[in-house]
């Protein structure tokens, strides 16, 4: 869907704590790995792509596809830790809003310019929320199975915060100890592995496991991460291209929310990918085409 607008400025505020989203928010640092691609198109401040993770994820997860596109598309990718995941600091508010500020600060500490956003799921709504609040910072946005319209959470997530939480209680000392906990509320392995990618040992001197989630602020985070924080299309916009990209056996964003997608950004494409809502891993190949075909230079 192709719609002509004019380009659209937001000049934000200068102190660290900024108004974003008609609120203050305080942000923090967020961790990041560069990836360079062996013959860029440009320096690596201009037009790089930011990528994030979702729910319980980190920047680990999107390493080979960062590889992958970085050295197909000439562009430096910043694969970052969203606050209270990887390696960036822990905070109590864990909302789009605080999120989505720490990337804006992100991409203005790192003097980058016109960045291509990408988000999965949790990193998805951030990229939208961070689009319509500060559209002068980006050029484009990727949102990986996820919607701009409130939705609740299924119970899955609850039930691995209890499973992840007796783990920490347990004292495992190896991985296999944990997986076995963890199999009592979840069956498959691969959102078991998915999960345990999440454990460490916060001390040196002993072997115990804990999570590096900071389990308790994201469990009281559950009932509003299924939340867009924005409501009103008439009143916010994001007149820049934006790729939405669907796992055909997900339940994110089915088609009467399109809808509203169109609404909130206009000049919308919408690509089906053959796989579940962990598209990415699923079927890398067809999301790389996708993405590739969507931020390739037009004819």
């Amino acid at each position: 869907m192709r719609l002509a607008c004019a380009r659209v400025s937001v000049t934000p505020p200068t102190s660290a704590t900024r108004l974003f989203a008609t609120r203050f928010v305080s942000t923090v640092p967020l961790a990041y790995d560069l990836h360079e691609p062996a013959k860029p198109v440009a320096d690596n401040k201009t037009n790089p792509i930011i990528i994030m993770h979702g729910l319980f994820g980190s920047k680990k997860n999107n390493r080979t596809i960062s590889k992958v596109l970085a050295r197909d598309l000439g562009r430096s990718i910043y694969a970052v830790d969203l606050r209270n995941h990887g390696e960036s600091p822990h905070d109590p508010h864990h909302t789009y809003t605080a999120m989505a500020a720490d990337v804006a600060d992100f991409i203005r500490q790192h003097e980058l310019k016109e960045p291509t956003l990408i988000g999965h799921s949790m990193g998805a709504k951030t990229a939208m929320a961070l689009a319509l609040s500060s559209p002068s910072l980006i050029d484009n946005i990727v949102s990986v199975d996820n919607a701009p319209v409130d939705a609740r959470l299924g119970s899955d997530f609850g039930r691995y915060i209890q499973g992840m939480k007796k783990i920490d209680d347990s004292g495992v000392t190896r991985q296999a100890e944990a997986d076995k906990i963890l199999e009592t509320y979840e069956k498959s392995l691969t959102i078991r592995q998915f999960l345990l990618g999440n454990l460490h040992r916060p001390d040196p001197q002993s072997n115990v496991q804990k999570f590096k989630v900071p389990l308790s602020i994201i469990a009281k985070s559950l009932d509003h991460l299924g939340d867009f924080p924005f409501r009103n299309p008439q009143d916010v916009r994001f007149l820049k291209p934006t790729l939405f990209v669907r796992g055909t056996k997900s339940k994110y964003v089915p088609d009467e929310v399109i809808p509203v997608i169109g609404q909130f950004f206009p000049k919308f494409e919408l690509v089906d990918v053959e796989a579940g809502h962990w598209l990415i891993s699923e079927n890398p190949e067809a999301f790389r085409q996708a993405v590739i075909s969507f931020l390739e230079p037009k004819e």
